[in-house]
């Protein structure tokens, strides 16, 4: 047990072992936490005195290092005027002595551009003849060279005779193969023709998936290696489906390309014509939930609308990343699509690094977050335990004063007992018992 005496009442009252040391800790935490915290303010002080001193220091070596580089900037400014000054005077004598010099030269030289110009004029009275003479001899010239014009314009002419003719019969022989062209190719619409009614609609759309199926086989080995090509078995939500999806990734996995393709065809004896317009919607939405970058709509609609017949018609503008193509044009525009998608596939690459990289981040700051929690859960559970022991710490206290009222009441009745006991006497004890006085008297008289 431990007295402790209040230092604002004076009260003294006594404690267990165990309140003790919890309020013995208590008073140590706050007393180091003090001294920390003025231990941290002399080191703060200290080291923003040593700075400052640092700071001097440099400031002082840096003034001197800067008069010292104006002093022997000084110095060479006077050794470079001195120099200057020297070769100033140098420079002066040789301009004198090549004065001197260009004035001799000047007369040798004018002796000298008068015999050159005597002599000139001598040559140029022999150039003057020679020219004369050439101009004879060039006159001759020219006439044979319009002889030998003449004689070529002559050959070329028969020669371009003789190549209209030949065009003549070109021609003549290009028209007969064109004519026998289209005269195979109007046999074959026919037959075509006769084809298409002789199918059901559901054989007419199978045809025109089994020729796509079989083009792309034919170039797959060598066109695309890596790729798939294979009918949409999967039925959306919506009950509905494409006909072909094509995808291709790299090495890593990373998505190139991928295509939703819808086949469209029908009989030429159908009554009701479906345009290419009206599978557009339905198209985009297989495409959306099939998770496929293109939609391209291979259709055999529309057979005499020049829009579509013209090549890859992009209706982008109405559905995002939608091509119409006819059949003979969609391996094509899967070569076209794949070699964007190649040019654009290092920003691909950096952008799934990017993201590996963001989820990277994603993770570490769920990890933070659940380290805050749980740290938090922790601090709200240490604060309310601690709240509980201060509770227990004021309850304990409370009952120390209820103890302290108890034994001041117990004082209060011992010093009353111990009063009364001062005013017993042997005398008032036997006042009313005769027989005990009797004894006590008995005691005293022996």
């Amino acid at each position: 047990m431990n007295n402790i005496k209040c230092p604002h009442c004076g009260t003294v009252f006594t404690i267990n072992e165990t309140e003790y040391s919890q309020l013995l800790a208590q008073v140590r935490s706050n007393e180091f936490d003090k001294e920390i915290h003025d231990r941290l303010e002399k080191e703060k002080a200290l080291l923003e005195e040593k700075s400052k001193n640092d700071l001097q220091t440099q400031a002082s070596a840096k003034d001197k290092e800067i008069s010292d580089l104006t002093t022997q900037l000084e110095q060479l400014k006077q050794t470079l005027a001195l120099e200057n000054q020297r070769l100033l005077s140098q420079k002066e004598q040789e301009i004198t002595e090549l004065k001197s010099q260009l004035e001799n030269l000047t007369s040798v030289k004018e002796l000298e551009l008068n015999q050159a110009l005597s002599k000139k004029d001598k040559e140029l009275v022999e150039v003057q003849n020679q020219l004369e003479r050439l101009s004879l001899e060039n006159k001759n010239s020219l006439i044979e060279a319009v002889a030998a014009v003449e004689k070529e314009r002559d050959d070329a002419k028969s020669k371009l005779a003789i190549q209209e003719k030949e065009a003549e019969l070109f021609l003549a022989s290009v028209k007969s193969d064109y004519e026998a062209q289209l005269k195979a190719a109007n046999e074959q619409v026919e037959f075509y023709k006769n084809f298409k009614a002789q199918q059901s609609t559901k054989a007419i759309g199978e045809s025109l998936e089994v020729y796509a199926e079989t083009e792309f086989n034919k170039v797959r080995a060598y066109a695309f290696p890596n790729a798939t090509f294979g009918k949409d078995n999967e039925v959306s939500s919506r009950g509905s489906k494409g006909d072909f999806i094509y995808r291709e990734t790299d090495e890593n996995g990373i998505e190139i390309l991928s295509i939703m393709f819808e086949m469209k065809n029908e009989a030429d004896e159908t009554k009701t014509k479906h345009k290419n317009r009206d599978f557009y919607k339905e198209l985009d939405k297989d495409r959306r939930e099939k998770n496929c970058e293109y939609a391209v709509l291979v259709t055999m609609l529309e057979a005499d609308n020049d829009y579509f017949n013209t090549g890859i018609v992009d209706v982008s503008h109405e559905y995002e990343k939608m091509y119409v193509v006819r059949p003979q044009l969609f391996i094509q525009l899967i070569g076209i699509l794949r070699n964007a998608a190649l040019n654009s596939l290092k920003y691909k690459q950096e952008l799934a690094l990017v993201r590996e990289q963001n989820i990277d981040i994603t993770h570490f700051e769920d990890d933070l977050e659940t380290f805050k929690n749980a740290f938090a859960k922790n601090y709200t559970s240490a604060s309310n335990n601690f709240k509980k022991a201060i509770d227990e710490i004021d309850k304990s206290i409370r009952r120390m004063e209820e103890v302290k009222r108890f034994l001041t009441t117990s004082e209060n009745q011992l010093r009353l007992a111990n009063n009364k006991l001062d005013d017993v006497s042997v005398k008032k004890l036997t006042r009313k018992n005769p027989t005990m006085r009797a004894k006590f008297e008995a005691l005293k008289e022996e």
